[in-house]
């Protein structure tokens, strides 16, 4: 299986002036735990993840007034829709993350998640059919 087989292809993405809450917010009603960070000062593409909001909460900053700049990640490892759900596990795990901001003709594709990894390597079963 693929990156492809894998990866969300709705993307949200945010500015860098954004706050905080207003990416949680988003991020909580479209339930992902990533956003696409869409910053041409910055190099271009990053992302913020649940991961970032949460440590910023947790050293008592405001998230009605920090902004998505300061929390994104801009050194981001990129996977194309090419990839094997291994190369993409594998590039995770040596990373320490659980996202990878998927890149076709250098634009967002998609992201696949840990989560999508494994959905797709250890699908739900169907339930017995009661006797």
């Amino acid at each position: 299986m693929f990156v492809r087989d894998a990866m969300s292809t709705v993307v949200l993405t945010v500015g860098p002036a954004h706050t905080l809450r207003q990416a949680a917010a988003l991020m909580s009603a479209r339930r992902v735990g990533a956003a696409v960070v869409l910053d041409p000062d910055a190099g271009g593409i990053g992302i913020l993840t649940e991961r970032d909001i949460l440590n910023s909460v947790g050293l008592g900053q405001n998230p009605d007034t920090e902004r998505i700049h300061a929390h994104t990640t801009n050194d981001v490892v990129f996977a194309t829709p090419d990839w094997s759900l291994e190369e993409a596990a594998r590039a995770m795990a040596h990373g320490g993350f659980r996202h990878l901001i998927v890149l076709e003709r250098g634009e967002p594709a998609g992201i696949v998640s840990v989560r999508d990894i494994i959905r797709c390597w250890a699908p739900v079963r169907e339930p017995a059919p009661a006797l």
